[in-house]
C-alpha cells in the first residue's frame, strides 16, 4: 500500500507539482536554459553533477516550499543524490513536507500511427523496488500523441496501463503522462479519443487509483470527469511549450487541474543569479503557477 499520509497530502493538498525530471536527452538544453553551455562540462557524470547542483539549489530555496508545492518528480540519478547528508526524496519529504515521485520512463519510440509509444524499461521491477524503497510515493512515465490517430492512441493508452499495472503492483500510484502535441493540427479530437481510452480502462482497476498528467486541452473544463473519477487521485497537467503566463491562464480556466510544470517553472533562472536573485525569480514562478492552480 502506498503512504497513506503522502497519498493525501498528494491528492487533497492546495497546489501543484513540480517537475524536475529532465533526463539524459534533455538535461543540455536544461543547463543551457540554466545559463551552463555544453563547453562547461566533458562528461555525462559532469552534466549530472551541475543539473544536480541545480535541483538541489532549487529545493533548498526558500521559495520552495510545501505551502504551495504538493510534490516534485525526480530523474532516477536524483534518486542516489543526498542533499545535507539525507537522500533527495527523504529530504523532500521529511524535511519540506513535499511528495517526492520518480520518472521511469526510457524515452519514446519513432513516430507510427501518429503516436510515440514509450521504450522498454529494462530493470523496471528492480527499479520499482529501489523507488518505493527511497520513500517514493509514485512514477510518472510519457509518451507522445502528435495525431488524432484512432489506432495509435488506442496503442498508447493501453501501455500506459500496462506500465502502471506493474507499478500499481510495487504498491506506488503511477502517474499516467499521454502527452498531446500542442501543435497538432487536430489536437481537440487527440484528446477525446485519449479520454475515452482512459475512461473506458478505468473500470479495469478495480479499486486501485492512479493519476493522470495530460497537456492543457482545448476545450475548457474538458477533463472534468476524468478529475471527478474515483479512480483518478489527481489529474495534473504539463505547461506543454506554452509560455509561463499562456499555460498559467489556460490552466485557470480548467478547475481542478493543476499544474506539473517543468521549463514554465524554471523560466527565468541561471546559475550566474546571486542566492537573492535566484529565490526572487523563483518565488514569482511558484506563486503565478500556484495562483492558477487552485483557480
Amino acid at each position: 500500500m502506498p503512504d497513506l499520509q503522502q497519498l493525501d497530502r498528494f491528492e487533497n493538498g492546495r497546489g501543484f507539482i513540480a517537475a524536475l525530471d529532465q533526463s539524459g536527452g534533455s538535461t543540455p538544453k536544461a543547463l543551457q536554459a540554466y545559463g551552463i553551455e555544453p563547453s562547461q562540462y566533458s562528461s555525462d557524470a559532469e552534466m549530472f553533477d551541475l543539473i544536480t547542483a541545480e535541483r538541489v539549489r532549487i529545493v533548498t530555496s526558500r521559495a520552495f516550499t510545501s505551502e504551495r508545492i504538493l510534490a516534485a518528480i525526480l530523474f532516477e540519478d536524483t534518486l542516489h543524490r543526498e542533499i545535507d547528508g539525507r537522500p533527495f526524496a527523504d529530504h523532500l519529504w521529511n524535511v519540506k513536507g513535499i511528495v517526492p515521485f520518480l520518472k521511469i520512463d526510457r524515452g519514446l519510440e519513432d513516430v507510427a500511427d501518429g503516436v510515440q509509444p514509450m521504450r522498454d524499461i529494462p530493470g523496471l521491477d528492480d527499479l520499482l523496488a529501489r523507488a518505493r524503497a527511497a520513500g517514493v510515493l509514485g512514477t510518472k512515465e510519457r509518451s507522445w500523441i502528435h495525431a488524432a490517430d484512432a489506432a495509435g492512441i488506442d496503442r498508447i493508452v493501453a501501455q500506459q496501463f500496462e506500465v502502471a499495472e506493474r507499478v500499481l503492483a510495487a504498491d506506488l500510484v503511477p502517474i499516467l503522462e499521454p502527452e498531446v502535441d500542442i501543435r497538432a493540427a487536430d489536437k481537440a479530437e487527440a484528446e477525446t479519443l485519449l479520454k475515452e481510452g482512459i475512461l473506458k480502462r478505468l473500470d479495469g482497476l478495480g479499486d486501485r487509483r492512479i493519476a493522470v498528467k495530460v497537456t492543457i486541452p482545448s476545450v475548457d473544463g474538458f477533463y472534468s470527469d476524468l478529475i471527478a473519477h474515483p479512480g483518478v487521485v489527481r489529474v495534473v497537467a504539463l505547461s506543454g511549450g506554452y509560455s509561463r503566463d499562456d499555460a498559467n491562464a489556460r490552466l485557470a480556466r480548467n478547475p481542478g487541474l493543476i499544474a506539473s510544470f517543468s521549463r514554465a517553472l524554471l523560466d527565468g533562472l541561471t546559475a550566474q543569479q546571486s542566492d537573492e536573485e535566484f529565490d526572487r525569480t523563483l518565488d514569482a514562478s511558484i506563486e503565478s503557477i500556484y495562483r492558477a492552480s487552485i483557480a
